[in-house]
């Protein structure tokens, strides 16, 4: 591949995210090996648009709906040309695709799945919207130049939800952990200060408050928890659960002890800090946070779910996996975790699987694959 090689990388928008925020670690990625990469997003708003590097260059489609970013996307590619677009989620991965048949464009399509479908809120509450989805996927991703699954477990659920041949997928894991850089030490106590100073055990939970994130079954086990061992938590997102997370926590009698201070850009030095990393969601591809705390070294607790944790954490062996929705599991874990002697250096091991540079090497392989094809 030619260094120049112009790489386009597809997606919604850059609000607070999974996706978003690998698919960032991704470009720098492939900008450090000499690629040229468009940052095409439907439209070009989001807190981690200011994590952007300076050269890269965004192309806003302006499309306040993802099917409004057809024709723009259209035009776009015949004006710009690139080699690839890697098109991140459905629909975009949709979108992506018709827009190259229009274009009568010979650009390559890559679609990345970063869901397990199966489980998704809006297909399992409409038979019209997963047969939507299924069917697009189904007769669309064919013509796809390489089709990616983040996890083996999320790669098995795409082929089942969307008819697909499991030989067509592959499997690259997210680029989550970055080469480390010297980062200034906190000179004091960061807030919440309740939660970071003191002689409590600090539980600590990373991602946006909405529901299959399952934060009630949390604050249940929390307060369970807190019969027992002097902890308190904090939970680092926002979304549309807060008031109702806010209303729970208090009923349970744990309102003191619970911090929810929003989004915070950079969550390291929380993970630097906590005892305990706990995941409730009720459904996974490959959860960031998971990993993001291996690589700080800090015990986890995850639900079962499908399908990233118990890929992460060997079936159990690097931390402790309970069923979805049971927050007396989760609250005997939590204290089990809390109590044991963690081996720090076979997590932060394991989370160098999930390198950038490993990620990278994959999305190569893949790239000078469908070239020759």
């Amino acid at each position: 591949m030619k260094e120049t090689e112009k790489i386009a990388i597809f997606l919604p928008n850059l609000k607070v995210g999974g996706a978003e925020r690998i698919s960032i670690n991704l470009l720098n990625g492939l900008m450090r090996r000499g690629y040229v990469i468009d940052l095409i997003l439907a439209s070009a708003e989001g807190a981690l648009l200011v994590d952007l590097p300076p050269k890269i260059n965004v192309v806003d489609l302006k499309a306040a709906r993802i099917r409004n970013g057809l024709f723009p996307l259209v035009a776009y590619l015949r004006r710009a040309r690139p080699s690839v677009v890697i098109a991140c989620m459905w629909p975009l991965t949709i979108v992506a695709l018709a827009a190259r048949k229009l274009a009568g464009a010979s650009t390559r399509v890559i679609v990345a799945e970063h869901a397990t479908w199966s489980t998704a809120e809006e297909v399992v509450k409409s038979a019209l919207y997963r047969w939507q989805v299924c069917a697009s996927m189904h007769y669309a991703y064919t013509g796809a130049n390489g089709i990616i699954a983040v996890s083996q477990g999320a790669g098995d659920d795409l082929c089942r939800f969307a008819g697909l041949d499991r030989s067509a997928v592959t499997i690259i894991y997210n680029p989550v952990v970055a080469a480390p850089e010297p980062k200034p030490v906190p000179c004091g106590p960061l807030s919440p200060t309740g939660w970071w100073s003191g002689a409590h055990r600090r539980v600590l939970a990373v991602g946006t408050l909405k529901p299959v994130k399952d934060y009630g079954t949390l604050l249940e086990a929390f307060m369970q928890l807190r019969r027992n061992v002097d902890a308190r938590l904090l939970i680092l997102g926002d979304g549309e659960c807060r008031g109702a997370l806010e209303a729970r926590a208090e009923s349970l009698g744990i309102k003191a002890s619970v911090f929810m201070p929003g989004y915070v850009t950079d969550p390291s030095p929380y993970y630097e800090r906590a005892d305990l990393h706990v995941l409730s969601s009720k459904s996974e591809a490959l959860p960031t946070v998971i990993i993001e705390a291996l690589a700080a070294g800090l015990p986890v607790v995850s639900t079962d779910c499908l399908s990233g944790p118990r890929e992460i954490l060997r079936d159990g062996e690097l931390g402790k996996l309970v069923p979805v929705g049971d927050a007396t599991a989760m609250a005997i874990a939590m204290s089990e975790s809390l109590a044991a002697r963690p081996d720090r250096s076979a997590l932060i091991a394991r989370a160098q699987d999930f390198s950038v540079e490993q990620a990278v090497d994959a999305y190569e392989k893949m790239l000078r694959s469908t070239r020759r094809r």
